[in-house]
């Protein structure tokens, strides 16, 4: 997008054809969306929901209009485990401009300040360094953080500068994939709440020369990856009972947590909320099965032998998930 000029998205999605607005439905279910530049988390989220009709719906966490990638999107049941996906580790693909500033850390704000290039691989190397594990970051003015009640970027839009206290985050990983004289590509890894525009910026002044973020695109969001989302153009051209297969069960987002399966009379105690007895080691976290493999029936954690029920989804939503799946494993089979 040309720096400066401001997205509209009504001009990126297709009128609304003439007639009766079909009815939504009850969805469940997880889908993960490719977010194209220029669209907002929540126009990238309208528009996947009008698609499939969806009664419920949500995102997992901000992704800038500048940047594209991986966006889960929640239905239904799903918004329950939401959480899950906000708290997990990213994993982003940066490209970043070396020896200039520019107001707000990307391409779009103007320029504050020029600086020659200069810096060998050993500087590289000691300021990627510098910048893994635990760091403090001041979150950016450009950002959708709240100060009473309000986006930082509303007072970002009209000229006023709020205080902000620096967050500690983690940067797990950060590998330099590609290097020109003035353009940076990077592979980050790091925990929630890092922005990586300011990311940009500190690696920049670590250079000595300055940076800005010019593309940005997010690869993983814990569990889940890139590689098993869609386009909001192929899921436009696909028959509506193609898009619903396209979700996936509520506990691919918790897939790096331990599974703990549970006996038909502790499965429904369990939905209850009522806490079990198991010979288990406590854990933080664990999703939660009953006796048919896919039946998910929420998540929990375990504390002196203990299973404390967390978020539980309803008999009816098991039920539902199930069908769903069965229904999709069929269609899968009969396909040749």
């Amino acid at each position: 997008m040309p720096a400066g000029r401001a997205f509209d998205p009504r001009a990126a999605v297709a009128p609304r054809a003439a007639g009766p607005r079909l009815p939504r439905r009850a969805l469940h279910g997880v889908l993960l969306l490719d977010k194209p530049i220029g669209w907002s988390s929540n126009d990238a989220l309208q528009k996947v929901k009008g698609l499939l009709r969806a009664e419920k719906g949500g995102h997992t966490g901000t992704l800038d209009p500048l940047a594209t990638g991986l966006l889960p999107l929640c239905f239904g049941a799903a918004t329950k485990f939401s959480q899950a996906s906000l708290d997990a580790d990213k994993t982003y693909r940066a490209t970043l401009k070396l020896g200039i500033t520019r107001a707000g850390g990307d391409l779009e704000g103007e320029v504050l300040a020029t600086r020659p290039v200069a810096f060998d691989e050993a500087r590289l190397r000691a300021a990627c360094a510098a910048l893994t594990g635990a760091i403090e970051q001041l979150p950016p003015m450009h950002s959708a953080l709240k100060h009473e009640g309000r986006a930082l970027y509303d007072y970002a839009r009209a000229g006023v500068d709020v205080e902000r206290a620096p967050r500690q985050v983690t940067v797990h990983r950060l590998d330099i994939l590609h290097r020109q004289h003035d353009e940076l590509e990077i592979e980050v890894v790091v925990s929630k709440g890092t922005y990586i525009r300011t990311l940009a910026e500190d690696l920049g002044e670590q250079l000595g020369c300055g940076a800005h973020l010019i593309a940005l695109r997010r690869t993983a969001c814990g569990p889940v990856g890139l590689g098993d989302a869609i386009s909001i153009e192929a899921l436009t051209a696909l028959e509506p009972a193609a898009r619903e297969a396209r979700l996936l069960p509520p506990d691919v987002l918790l897939g790096a947590w331990p599974a703990l399966h549970l006996a038909a009379g502790e499965a429904g105690r369990f939905l209850s909320g009522l806490r079990r007895r198991v010979a288990e080691r406590d854990c933080e976290a664990v999703r939660v099965y009953g006796p048919e493999p896919r039946a998910f029936l929420g998540s929990a954690h375990v504390k002196a032998g203990e299973l404390i029920p967390g978020r539980l989804l309803s008999p009816p939503e098991v039920q539902a998930l199930i069908g769903s799946a069965a229904t999709n494993e069929s269609k899968q089979a009969s396909t040749p």
